[in-house]
């Protein structure tokens, strides 16, 4: 069967139902995101389907796969079309049913099943779909699986086979749970906001945390796939600003934001103040590495540099290496260099053993910023946020830019930058004294303030995040140089916020 990529819906309503439609553009780096029915209809994730299993077979993998969906109101009925096509392809399909990711992510392990597809589009607007998927746990598809995968679908090259099976996991979730609380409960019983932003974590995050010892006060944990608030993304100011005001509000010990698919936790402290991602990484690797001298983190080219020059992880003799954004990149990297753990400033934490098994969960998150309080009794919060030596840095932020160009317009920036550098310009008044090209390009300064710019990996966006050692005006100083950059391509248009 040969698919005909198409952008919009044909008006025919019997051409839609019978005709796969995939926009080729929902094939990212290592996820597949499409606004349903704009851009992927059932036909499509059938398809979709069918194109995974195929890949399997290709690739020798045992023919079981574990899938699961997200709280949305399609998301069940895409759960099954993909299924379908898993099945036609002669996979053995385990349904676990309504998940967070990294339930799917540990089911593999569990049922002891190679594979995974979990349909979700994570902190996306509703409208949008996806699937994370993975063939090695605790891997997901990187840019390899993905390109295959694409190639497999648009050009129908399905090979369909007899054999599959389908059956449905019966109460998965308490296996889940019961793996997380399975442990020492908490010394204490620290209060904590647990808010959900009416995704799918609302069915999960409160139950496990109050089973640990915490006193628990959930916020939006009322599953509602219109996402009436704000959407559950823990880098979103609405969402942040609302667990600000429920933790001052009931003077809660912390407040733990936690993503639509449950991959990713955001933090506000006791005082109400948002600790950035890769920050609260910084405090975790501090503790970690006190409990084990001389590990190894992988950190993003987002993260601020700290992991670098902080002199408590310098004395316990941490090491640090710093990679490209995306949770299945440094997935991998924690794997390859045996990290114990790696952090991303948007809030996927990859713990490896003792502490996880190498995969992104944002209540392995939790749990671990929970325990970090519980060793430190006589310190708050707030407290182990200013013992931090003191930097200022930017939220993401995300101009818009199409899908189809995105990638040029980021090879041009860097070009701009290069030249810049090897002809002695300076930026935002500052000599360019390094330039990291692994992931987009991160542009530093002798003063230590840098600046990123890189393409999303699953929006029509780029990313830019700022972070100066120096001072707040450097800061702004920064950000104004690089977005001058931008603004010399037409095709980058406004942000989603910025500073």
């Amino acid at each position: 069967m040969f698919l005909k990529p198409v952008a919009a819906l044909t008006p025919n309503t019997l051409a839609y139902e019978s005709q796969p439609m995939v926009k080729p553009t929902g094939f990212r780096e290592y996820d597949a995101r499409w606004l349903f029915e704009k851009e992927i209809n059932l036909m499509g994730m059938q398809a979709l389907g069918m194109g995974i299993g195929t890949l399997m077979n290709e690739r020798g993998i045992r023919p079981d796969i574990v899938v699961g969906h997200d709280f949305r109101g399609y998301s069940a009925s895409i759960k099954m079309a993909v299924i379908n096509g898993l099945l036609a392809a002669g996979i053995n399909v385990h349904d676990i049913g309504l998940a967070l990711s990294p339930m799917a992510y540990f089911a593999q392990f569990s049922l002891d099943v190679p594979a995974v597809a979990m349909i979700t589009a994570s902190h996306n607007d509703n409208g949008w779909t996806g699937v994370k998927m993975g063939i090695d746990r605790p891997l997901t598809f990187g840019p390899d699986e993905m390109g295959r995968l694409k190639e497999i679908v648009l050009e129908g090259q399905f090979v369909l086979k007899s054999g599959g099976s389908y059956r449905f996991v019966e109460n998965f979730p308490d296996i889940y749970i019961k793996d997380l609380t399975g442990r020492a409960k908490l010394k204490r019983p620290i209060k904590v906001v647990a808010a959900c932003g009416n995704g799918t974590a609302g069915a999960f995050a409160p139950k496990v945390l109050e089973a640990l010892g915490a006193d628990v006060i959930p916020l939006d944990a009322e599953l509602d796939h219109t996402f009436p608030r704000y959407n559950p993304n823990p880098e979103d100011m609405k969402m942040l600003h609302a667990l600000r005001d429920k933790v001052l509000e009931t003077g809660a010990e912390v407040g733990l934001g936690f993503d639509g698919d449950g991959d990713r936790c955001g933090v506000v402290d006791n005082e109400g103040e948002e600790i950035f991602a890769d920050k609260v990484g910084v405090m975790l690797a501090r503790d970690i590495s006190a409990l084990h001298h001389g590990s190894k983190f992988v950190v993003d080219v987002k993260s601020t540099g700290l992991f670098n020059t902080d002199p408590v992880l310098k004395e316990n003799g941490a090491v640090t290496d710093y990679f490209k954004t995306g949770h299945s990149y440094i997935k991998r990297r924690v794997k390859e260099l045996d990290a114990i753990v790696g952090f991303e400033k948007s809030g996927h934490y990859f713990f490896n053993p003792p502490i996880g098994r190498g995969y992104d969960d944002g209540l392995v998150s939790a749990i671990a910023i929970l325990d970090m309080m519980d060793r430190n009794p006589d310190k708050t919060m707030a407290d182990l946020r200013r013992d931090l030596p003191m930097t200022w840095g930017s939220p993401t932020m995300s101009p818009h830019c199409p899908d189809e160009i995105k990638y040029d317009v980021v090879d041009r920036v860097v070009a701009r930058f290069e030249d810049m550098k090897s002809k002695g310009e300076k930026i935002g008044g500052h000599e360019i004294t390094d330039l990291i090209t692994v992931n987009g390009v991160r542009v530093v300064t002798g003063d230590g303030t840098w600046g990123l710019v890189r393409a999303s990996s699953n929006k029509p966006e780029l990313v830019v995040v700022v972070e100066s050692p120096s001072s707040k005006e450097r800061l702004h100083e920064m950000f104004q140089a690089v977005d001058a950059v931008l603004r010399e391509n037409p095709e980058v248009g406004a942000y989603n916020q910025t500073i």
